[in-house]
């Protein structure tokens, strides 16, 4: 099976995914959450308590704009568009927590929908959040303000192919699936596969610089936009007539990324290939992972790049195999790549690959590590459900830094999140992997397992923040691909210094004059 055989599932709020295809935890995990501390909670969920929606008014104005069928205040559709997927959104859906529930939900159908929409709330100050696959995982649905819900997945077409320049214009609530099937009936792909590929959109892609499991060969999400369209309150942009210019800056790269302050975007011009004839992925053994990051590097440098890289640290390693002895000799110790390739002529590209790896001390593991790793890439959001389930905390953070920084920025994360959280009386187990590379660095992914305290959300906000002043001490991003949402706001204004979030405020200022469009998400 293929991304592109895939279907689009509803998601069910609190949980992830869908529904038929739950996962049990596997016995090992659960011992090791004992050896953790972890206790099952005794106190069941609680249901939602529905609290007042819009007012009658603002109902009517909205009716009138999209029809009554579009628009939805009923608690049900107000609950299921309550925040995203962090952990601390599944406690909060747990505990029944409406505090972030919108007031209302609307669909519009079009671009104009969408710009009509914009212009009335803007005339009376009313909040919009845009939401399609609602996957984020950094407060970015959780504005500042009482607002309603932008539901854009009737926004959901291919509404232009040109095979000539290998382009496709994909509306913003297309989910990934959806768009992979779409381009397959003419023989393409997109390519952007990242972890939440089940539930995430072709909009929220552009609007957070998404970052997927193949971008060695593909590229980042905003690597493939070469045009888009944006709905603000005062009126339409359309970006990118020619795939570069030195027109001026490339406002392109102000829009992708902006989280939903600045406008909606409603259509996406992406680059597309044609669909693959070969796949294959294969496992290599290092010592170490410092081993390990100077082999993958000089791929990143050097070449040959394959389509998916990916290394995971001596923790997440041992954590994931379930036969440890699959890394060879005894089984002790050792960490695990995974290289893929897809395209033409990949047995040609793999052995090159192949005789950089052994040169740089890997031993190949053969195809099935890496077959594992590709049947059950979309698994790991399913296990946190009855990991949380069980009591146990478990969340992800993300940043990326130059190669030379990458052992430190490594270290300093991990001794802060465990510094933080054992003095908490919460020992965690942290592990790590690089899954995207560049010629000048890396990504660096950490997932965090402890018990929890009596209160999770705030045990986690004192852990990320601990982490948080470890990447920018050891020269780290804030973010490579969860984007900013609220949770990063802070340090990201930091990161970039208060001149040039004064130069953004500047720009929301004059798109969005009443301050309508997510507030308090992105920028102070």
């Amino acid at each position: 099976m293929t991304e592109s055989d895939l279907p689009v599932v509803q998601l069910t709020p609190g949980r992830w995914g869908d529904p038929a295809h739950s996962v049990e935890l596997p016995a090992a995990a659960a011992e090791a959450l004992k050896q953790l501390g972890v206790r099952r909670p005794t106190a069941p969920p609680a249901d939602p308590t529905d609290r007042p929606g819009v007012a009658q008014d603002v109902q009517q104005l909205l009716t009138e704009l999209l029809g009554a069928e579009h628009v939805r205040t009923d608690l049900e559709t107000r609950w299921a568009h309550t925040r995203g997927y962090s952990t601390p959104d599944l406690l909060r859906h747990r505990a029944g927590d409406t505090s972030d529930m919108p007031d209302a939900v609307v669909y519009p159908g079009s671009h104009d929908d969408v710009q009509a929409l914009l212009t009335t709330c803007s005339e009376h100050h009313i909040a919009v959040v845009p939401y399609a696959g609602g996957t984020s995982v950094v407060g970015g649905l959780a504005p500042a303000k009482r607002f309603i819900a932008v539901d854009l997945s009737r926004l959901n077409r291919l509404t232009h192919l040109d095979e000539i320049s290998r382009t496709a214009t994909l509306e913003a609530g297309v989910r990934g699936p959806a768009a992979e099937a779409l381009l397959a009936e003419h023989g393409y792909t997109l390519g952007h596969f990242p972890q939440s590929y089940e539930g995430a959109s072709i909009g929220g892609y552009a609007a957070t610089r998404s970052s997927g499991q193949s971008s060695a060969g593909y590229g980042r999400f905003d690597q493939m936009v070469v045009g888009l369209t944006l709905a603000t309150p005062r009126g339409t942009i359309e970006l990118g007539r020619a795939p570069m210019s030195a027109a001026g800056p490339d406002l392109r790269q102000l829009v992708l990324g902006s989280e939903g302050a600045f406008g909606i975007i409603t259509s996406v011009v992406l680059r597309i290939r044609p669909r693959p004839a070969e796949r294959s992925f294969e496992g290599w053994r290092f010592d170490s992972f410092d081993q390990g990051l100077t082999a993958i590097r000089r791929l990143a440098q050097d070449g040959p790049l394959p389509t998916v890289l990916r290394l995971s640290d001596e923790v997440e390693t041992a954590v994931n195999l379930a036969d440890p002895k699959v890394l060879g000799g005894d089984g002790a110790g050792g960490v695990l790549a995974i290289v893929g390739f897809e395209g033409t002529r990949t047995a040609v590209r793999q052995a090159e690959v192949a005789e950089l790896l052994a040169g740089a001390g890997g031993e190949s593991l053969g195809a099935g590590p890496g077959e594992t790793w590709r049947q059950g890439r979309y698994r790991a959001p399913y296990l946190r459900d009855p990991l949380l389930d069980q009591g146990a905390l478990v969340e992800t953070l993300e940043t990326a830094g130059f190669w030379s920084a990458l052992p430190q920025l490594k270290a300093a994360v991990t001794e802060a999140l465990v510094k933080e959280l054992s003095g908490q009386g919460t020992p965690p187990l942290v592990l790590c992997h690089v899954s995207h590379v560049y010629e000048t660095g890396a990504s660096l992914y950490f997932t965090i397992v402890s018990a929890q305290t009596d209160d999770p959300v705030a045990q986690w906000r004192q852990a990320k923040a601990a982490a948080s002043v470890a990447i920018a001490a050891a020269g780290g991003t804030i973010t490579h691909h969860h984007g900013v949402g609220t949770d990063h706001r802070e340090p990201y204004a930091a990161e970039i210094g208060p001149l040039a979030v004064e130069s953004l405020q500047a720009v929301k200022r004059v798109l969005d004059p009443n301050g309508i469009l997510n507030p308090g998400i992105l920028l102070p």
